[in-house]
C-alpha cells in the first residue's frame, strides 16, 4: 500500500501541495485528477524520488521513503515504474531493443535472452507483431504501449502513469485505458494514473482523488464523484466552462 501523509511542497513562494493525505490500495486503478497546475504530476514524482516533500511522509509497503538518498531509492524505483507523458523511446532502437534495455542494464541479461524476454513483454501489451519496428514507424498510441511494456520489465508492483492518453486520438486512448485496466485485473499491478481525461476516469478507475488548490477536494469511487453536489467537483467532471474553478 502507498500512503501520502500531510505532504507539503512549494516552489519558491508558490505553494503547490498543502497537507495532502490519502492511501492507494494494492491492485487498484487509482486516478489523481484536477485542473492543470494543481500538483498532480508533482505529487507522483515524490514517490520515485524525483522531488522531495517540504513536509509530510510517504509510506510504501510499510516503509517511509521520502527521505531516502539515491542509493536508498533504487529498490523503491524497482517497485514503482513510471510511464511519462511522452514515451521517451530511443528512435535508433527497435521496439524489442527498447524494452530489452532495462533487462540488460538492471538484470544483466545477455542481449539474445533480453530480446526474447522483451518480445514476451510486448505480447502483454499486444505489440508483439511490432517488435522489430522502430518507434518512428508507429503511431503515438502504439509507442505508448511499448513504453508500458518497458516499464513492466522489472516486474514492478506499482506503475505510475503521467497523463497517459494526452495527445492520443480517441481510439488509441481507449486502447491504453483497456491495457491499464488489464494490468490490474490480470497481473495484479497497482496503477496510479494522473489524468484529466474524463473518458478514462469514469471507465477504468476504481477510486479517484481530486486535488484543488493544493488540497484533497474529494476522494471516492466514480459513482460517488457523480453523485456529489459540490460545484467544483461537478464543474470539473462535466468539463463546464462556467463555475468556481478559475
Amino acid at each position: 500500500m502507498i500512503s501520502f501523509k500531510h505532504i507539503k511542497k512549494a516552489f519558491g513562494p508558490k505553494p503547490v501541495l498543502d497537507d495532502v493525505s490519502f492511501d492507494v490500495k494494492r491492485g487498484e486503478v487509482f486516478f489523481i485528477i484536477g485542473a492543470s497546475g494543481v500538483g498532480k504530476s508533482v505529487l507522483i514524482k515524490h514517490l520515485i524520488g524525483l522531488l522531495r516533500p517540504d513536509g509530510g511522509e510517504i509510506w510504501l509497503d510499510g516503509e517511509e521513503i521520502s527521505r531516502k538518498d539515491e542509493l536508498g531509492m533504487m529498490p523503491v524505483r524497482k517497485k514503482c515504474a513510471m510511464v511519462f507523458q511522452h514515451s521517451t523511446l530511443f528512435d535508433s532502437m527497435t521496439c524489442a531493443e527498447n524494452v530489452a534495455l532495462p533487462l540488460r542494464k538492471h538484470r544483466g541479461m545477455k542481449t539474445r535472452d533480453a530480446l526474447i524476454e522483451a518480445k514476451n513483454r510486448l505480447e502483454v501489451v499486444h505489440m508483439q507483431d511490432f517488435a522489430d519496428r522502430f518507434p518512428s514507424e508507429l503511431g503515438d498510441g502504439m509507442r505508448k504501449r511499448v513504453a508500458i511494456a518497458r516499464a513492466l520489465t522489472l516486474d514492478p508492483t506499482y506503475v505510475l502513469f503521467d497523463e497517459p492518453t494526452t495527445s492520443l486520438d480517441p481510439v488509441s486512448a481507449r486502447r491504453v485505458d483497456k491495457l491499464i485496466r488489464e494490468l490490474s485485473d490480470k497481473l495484479g499491478v497497482t496503477s496510479i494514473v494522473v489524468s484529466h481525461d474524463l473518458a478514462s476516469i469514469f471507465s477504468i478507475a476504481d477510486r479517484i482523488v481530486m486535488l484543488y488548490r493544493g488540497k484533497v477536494k474529494l476522494m471516492g469511487t466514480p459513482e460517488e464523484f457523480k453523485a456529489v453536489d459540490d460545484p467544483i467537483v461537478q464543474q470539473f467532471i462535466h468539463g463546464r466552462a462556467q463555475g468556481p474553478i478559475e
